[in-house]
């Protein structure tokens, strides 16, 4: 039996990261992974989205240089460990062209 590789194919990671250049899916890609952040408390997952919305407009070393933070720091701060300052998240979401928004929670229906 002979195996083959397929050539023109990406991967799940590589496709993703071109989905979210485009502004409009990046900010629905943050947004439900803060919904998954409120409803159980890790915020792995909102990093793990923040970070690849960071790979996606270019990467930490170019966040790194707008933000004016240090890169080491960002890689830190983008890791599952990360535990950013309310002001770090705040520079680096403006920095990637969103902001924070304050909306009323939805009602739970039983």
């Amino acid at each position: 039996m002979k195996s083959f590789i397929l050539k023109n194919t990406t991967s799940y990671h590589e496709s993703l990261i071109k989905f979210l250049t485009e502004p409009e899916q990046a900010a629905e890609y943050l947004k439900v992974a803060l919904e998954q952040y409120e409803e159980d408390g890790e915020s792995e997952v909102f990093l793990l989205a923040l970070r690849n919305v960071t790979e996606a407009q270019g990467g930490v070393t170019k966040l790194a240089e707008k933000t004016n933070l240090n890169r080491q720091n960002l890689y830190r701060t983008l890791s599952g460990k990360g535990n950013p300052t309310f002001q770090t998240l705040d520079t680096i979401l403006h920095c990637l062209g969103f902001r924070l928004s304050i909306e009323p929670l939805r009602e739970k229906h039983a």
